[in-house]
Parts: C-alpha cells; structure tokens; sequence
C-alpha cells in the first residue's frame, strides 16, 4: 500500500483556495501511484479557524467543499483530509474531523477525541470529542487514524489521563483495535525544540506498540503561529524512515511492506540535526511572509536605529519578502549618535532595502513650542514624557508611510523590552506586526551573529552587535542604566515567563531585589502588552493568545525564608 503525506499550507478560511491546492498535490502524487494521500489536521478550513467556526453558515461550507472534494478525486486514490464538520455530532454543534474519501464518495468521518484547552489551544470552544478511537479499513489494512492531540496523551502539560477526565488513550484504543499503522493528521504549531519532540513522541507510541507511524503536519503562518511542518515517517523498529522539509511545503510518499517497514518513494531522508538559529529563522522569515502574504501585503516598512533589533528585523523581511519591497526609515533627533545613522546606512546598503533619512528635531521643536505641550516637557527637559514623545513621533513617522503606501508597518521590539515595558505605547510599539516579539535579547543577538555565519560577511554591522544598546531618547542614555545586564534579565525572564518559577524560587540564583523588580514590572506592563501588534510564537510561552494574565491584579510575591 502506498500513502502520501502532503504537507500543505493552507490560508485560513479559503476553501476553494484550500482545495486547488490540494488538488495540485494530488496530481503531483499521481507520478508514484499512491493508493491513499493524507492531508493536515482541519486543512479546508486552515488551522486555527477559531471564531469563523461560530459564524453561520461556514461549518456547512466546510462539509460541502468535502463532498466537491470526493467528485474530483481520481477513482483510484483515496483521501484523507482534515475539516470542520457538523456530520456525527448532535444537531447544532461541529467536531474536528478527518473524512475519508474514496470511489467518489465519503466513506466515513472521523472525530478527533482530545480536545486541547492549554496554551493557543480553545478547541473545546467549538468541537465535540468522539468518545473513542476506531481503526479504519481501506484496501484491506487495518488503518489507525487519528487527530493530532490524540497523540499526546499522557505528555506534559495535558490532563487527560486525570480525574475527572479519565479519558482513555486513543492510540491505545486503536493499537487494541489491531491497527496494522498509524497515522496522526496535525496541525502542530513551531516551538523551538518542538520538532525533537514530537518525534520522540512518535517513538514512545511505537516502542508500545510496534506499529509503524505517519505523521503528516500543517505548514505555514496564519497570525501568530508558524507550522513548521517536519512530517515524518517511522517504522515499526522506531526509525525515522524519511523527514518532510521544514517551513516548506511538499509530498512523500512510501509504501507499507510486510513486519511494519516503510519504503520511501520519494527523495527523503531523516532529517540532519539543525542549529537553535535556524529554526528561529525560518520560522521568522515564513511567519512574517505568510501574514504579509495572506493579509494582502507586498510590502513593509519600519525605523532603522542602527541597533541590533531593527538591524534583524530587517534582514528578516529582506528574506521575506524581498529586499526591494523593504522600506527603511533612519529617524534621527538630536540625541541621535552619528554612528548609528552610519550603521543604518551600511544596513540598508548590504540588505539591497530602501532607504530614507527622515530628522524628527523640527518636529520635536514643534511639540516644545506649542503651549499646552511645551509646559510640560519645559518642566522635565530630557525626562520619561519627552523620551517617550519622540518615539511617538517616529511611530507616527513610519505608520503615515504605511497608510500612504499600503506597507505593512513592523514593530522591532524583543521580548525582554515587552516584558519590563521597556518600550513606548504608539511609539515604537506602533505598528501591524511585531516580528521579534518572542525572541529574548541574547536570541535576538545570536539570530545576527548567525545572519552575518550565513551571508560570509557582516551583513549586520559589527559595530551594531558591539555597541552598548541605546534607545538615545536622552543624552548619554543607555538600557543598561535602567535596565539589569541582558543576560542577567533574559535569564530571571526566562524562569518567570517561560518556566512560570516563583520569586523565591528565582532569588536562588540572582539578587532578591533583582529578581523582584523584574517580576513587578512583568507585571504591571501587562496592558501595554494587551496593545502590541502581533509577533510571531516561537517559544512555549509567548505574550499573546497563550498567555492570559490579568491587567488589573495585585499579588504579593513571597520572599524566600
């Protein structure tokens, strides 16, 4: 029996689009003579729909461009193919489903039985789980469907196997039911190390049970995800046959032999070992193209300081979308350093981007003069109101480009400023996407120490990656004079954020002042938050969908005894 993985990146909500391209993947399939194609978890629809699932009318669409799917299906090959549907759930509500198609019809539909309620996840929002796991018969094999959570029972982080769930095990459930192979449709979002996991994941089902497993995952950004795709292929044995690339759409095909071997069809192996930077990367440069993309943007616009953010962000959409359609606006003012409107200018340069110097002082000037601004600028001359409008003005500098010419204006703030609120509300927050948004300080330094490996030049100037970080919005102004030293930050905003350790737990290992000042501005720069533009989710806790604290909260963080 031969099965293709196609792994597809689809656009949210398209359902014609959707299925023109998975009709071309068939027809690219059509060379090796597949018997089934598997397709990702809720492809017609693209994952996550989240509350277009509510909307009238939009599941129907779904269960429909299914049955239009069925009548354009070469008679020989069979389908299996992710959606919404209203078909085997009670009257008024939607399952998250896979059908399966053959002969021109759906033979049968599938309901995912784990609903994940964690992190990004809200399924239990919309579906209805089935109650248990089937396998199901196709050319006479014995076949282990199942959707994506069904997968991670038992692993960290879900509480399906806990009272009062006491869900069962679907992969039990159909190893119990003689599934001769197992195949998991998914729409699993990118995290950094996310990839080993679930390859190890993959391993655990089939040391238990000696079968072998196809997973077949989405690809592509919609929003703040990014699917990396990395499908695989394993055989009864626990070896990983073939790897699907990552951040990338494409097709293998293998065929199921006697004793649980596969035999790959197309040209895959399994996947070298890659760098922590790579991934980062890719997953930058495709969950920016993909919004642009799918939003209907061509091109993006934003400030270059001459420091190291914009400095990424900027070789980040250059790799996007093209240097040519990249526009760079140096904003000087008066605290500005010559060197760092050098180190824009050499940016621009070796990116090939656009580039346009635009002073601000006479419209700082403008602001001191008028009177009823003037007065209180005059009252703290260099102070927090004054530092904070001039990165008002430049905000307003780069969005009034981007109403003008219908760019995608980018925010270039890291998640360390986001964390402590280092950073201006409508200033250099503004924007309609925050690329470096969950990437800490040192990431953001070592994305550019690997653009620079990569390119065999200093494609970021060194001078940006050395120079001591400065928003110069006063005089002699530098982060660290507010800020604890960046590695000491990122390291206490790793343990708070990401790991979610108390204060006692962190003051272990660094001052307990350090640590509590850290956690307090975390805290209270939750409704900036609230307000940033989008960014791309690249760790297991970014700000955004997954992360849901309160704004207005008082907690009294406890001291080690």
């Amino acid at each position: 029996m031969r099965i293709a993985l196609a792994q597809l990146n689809p656009v949210v909500g398209d359902l014609a689009g959707n299925s023109e391209r998975l009709l071309d993947m068939v027809r690219q399939a059509s060379a090796f003579q597949p018997h089934l194609l598997v397709a990702p978890e809720l492809f017609l629809s693209g994952y996550p729909p989240k509350d277009l699932l509510l909307r009238h009318g939009f599941v129907e669409a779904c269960d429909r461009a299914v049955d239009d799917l069925a009548t354009r299906l070469p008679p020989s090959l069979g389908l299996l193919v992710g959606h919404p549907t209203h078909r085997g759930v009670p009257r008024g509500y939607s399952g998250n489903a896979a059908s399966l198609i053959a002969g021109g019809r759906v033979q049968e539909t599938i309901l995912k039985c784990l609903l994940p309620n964690y992190d990004v996840f809200d399924e239990r929002r919309y579906f209805v789980p089935a109650k248990r796991a089937y396998c199901r018969v196709f050319q006479k094999r014995r076949l282990g469907v199942h959707i994506c959570e069904d997968a991670w029972f038992r692993e960290p982080g879900t509480t399906y196997h806990l009272p009062p769930e006491r869900h069962p095990d679907p992969v039990q459930q159909l190893a119990d039911g003689e599934a001769e192979l197992f195949i998991n449709l998914s729409a699993s979002p990118f995290e950094i190390d996310k990839p080993q996991r679930r390859i190890e994941l993959c391993q655990r089902h089939v040391s238990r049970h000696g079968r072998p497993f196809l997973f077949v995952n989405q690809v592509g950004g919609n929003d703040d995800l990014v699917f990396d795709g990395n499908s695989l292929a394993m055989d009864a044995t626990g070896r990983v046959v073939a790897q699907l690339r990552p951040f990338a759409e494409d097709l293998g095909v293998f065929e199921l032999q006697a004793g649980g071997r596969l035999r790959r069809l197309t040209d895959h192996g399994a996947a070298a070992p890659r760098e922590r930077e790579a991934d980062l990367l890719d997953a930058l440069v495709l969950g920016l193209r993909d919004y642009a993309r799918k939003s209907g943007f061509t091109d993006c616009v934003l400030g270059l300081s001459g420091g190291i953010d914009s400095a990424v962000a900027a070789a980040v959409a250059a790799r996007a979308l093209g240097p040519k359609r990249v526009h760079g606006l140096a904003l000087p003012s008066r605290h500005s350093s010559e060197h760092s409107l050098a180190d824009a200018r050499a940016l621009a340069e070796r990116l090939g981007i656009d580039f346009e110097v635009v002073p601000i002082d006479a419209m700082h000037r403008a602001y001191e003069q008028a009177a009823s601004v003037g007065a209180d600028l005059a009252s703290q001359p260099g102070g927090l109101a004054d530092q904070n409008l001039q990165a008002r003005i430049r905000g307003a500098c780069v969005m009034t480009r981007s109403n003008r010419h219908g760019w995608l204006a980018l925010a270039t703030g890291n998640k360390s400023e986001l964390a402590v609120g280092y950073c201006t509300l409508y200033g250099d927050m503004a924007g309609g996407f925050a690329v470096l948004a969950d990437l800490f300080k040192r990431d953001v330094y070592a994305l550019a120490r690997y653009l620079n490996q990569q390119a065999g030049k200093d494609l970021i100037p060194e001078s940006s990656l050395t120079k001591a970080p400065s928003a110069e919005l006063a005089p002699n102004q530098f982060d660290q004079d507010t800020l604890p030293p960046y590695p000491v930050l990122d390291a206490i905003l790793e343990g708070l954020v990401e790991q979610e350790l108390s204060v006692a737990e962190l003051a272990r290992q660094f001052p307990l002042e350090t640590v509590r000042w850290v956690q307090s501005r975390v805290d209270r720069n939750e409704f900036k938050r609230r307000q940033m533009a989008p960014g791309i989710k690249l760790s297991a806790r970014a700000f955004g969908t997954g992360r849901r604290m309160p704004m207005a909260a008082r907690f009294d963080w406890e001291v080690p005894r």
